[in-house]
């Protein structure tokens, strides 16, 4: 069984470029395939190896100067589904093309997977008010599954997203909103741009939907998380869609 591993976070990185050849370097030699991107905001990572092979690559990220706090999301395969590894350089670790969603002026304010399992099993959250979920995810990702009577929005692409969810953002005013995606990456830039442009009642789900599964399991979500490597998507209990045995 292979180890399959989603990370981000965000720190700043003064050099980039001499950032992801080190990177694409050390995986290299410890036979990691998969794809990283490396940005002046952080990092995003989705590799499978062996574990001594992951386990090693995190140990030397985390030594490194804003990293020793990263964050990884763990999966089992019994098939490498990575084809290659992929590096790259780009403005941002995922496109958004928004100045006030940095998250490196500050977190946006989140929700610890508990919590939200317990706030949707009641109805509501502590203050009494309902809980809208957001789905920060494009159609082709959520047609795999989402939360339970989740506001999904009609977008291809993340920059799409302050234009969809604009007829929404009146109904939504009453509600604690709770933005959510695979990870986090894209959930912590939207609520942080959401506050912005002042909705102060959105919070992001803590580690995204791979991180609820892993703590709470599939309880209100219905079907699987679309995920960016060939098992195509993980059920609840963090079991690929398409393993088969190379």
């Amino acid at each position: 069984m292979l180890l399959n591993i989603a990370a981000y976070h965000f720190t700043p990185i003064q050099h980039p470029q001499d950032l992801a050849a080190q990177l694409q370097a050390r995986a290299q030699d410890l036979g990691l395939r998969g794809s990283m991107l490396v940005a002046g905001e952080g990092i995003n990572l989705f590799l499978a190896g062996t574990d001594a092979a992951i386990h090693g690559f995190l140990d030397a990220l985390r030594v490194q100067d804003g990293f020793a706090d990263l964050i990884v999301k763990f999966s089992r395969s019994r098939r490498q589904p990575f084809a290659r590894l992929k590096v790259k350089v780009k403005p941002e670790i995922i496109s958004f093309r928004r100045d006030n969603a940095s998250p490196l002026t500050g977190r946006a304010p989140a929700v610890l997977p508990e919590t939200l399992a317990r706030w949707l099993d009641q109805g509501h959250d502590d203050a009494g008010k309902r809980v809208v979920m957001l789905d920060t995810r494009n159609r082709e990702e959520f047609g795999y599954g989402t939360f339970n009577e989740a506001l999904t929005l009609p977008i291809d692409n993340f920059t799409d997203l302050p234009q969809a969810l604009e007829p929404h953002r009146e109904a939504l005013s009453d509600a604690t909103v709770v933005s959510f995606c695979t990870g986090g990456i894209r959930c912590e830039k939207a609520a942080l741009w959401m506050q912005a442009e002042g909705m102060s009642n959105v919070l992001q789900l803590d580690g995204g939907i791979l991180g609820y599964f892993e703590r709470v399991g599939g309880r209100h979500y219905d079907g699987r998380c679309f995920v960016f490597d060939e098992r195509v998507a993980l059920d609840p209990g963090l079991q690929p869609l398409i393993d088969d045995a190379a």
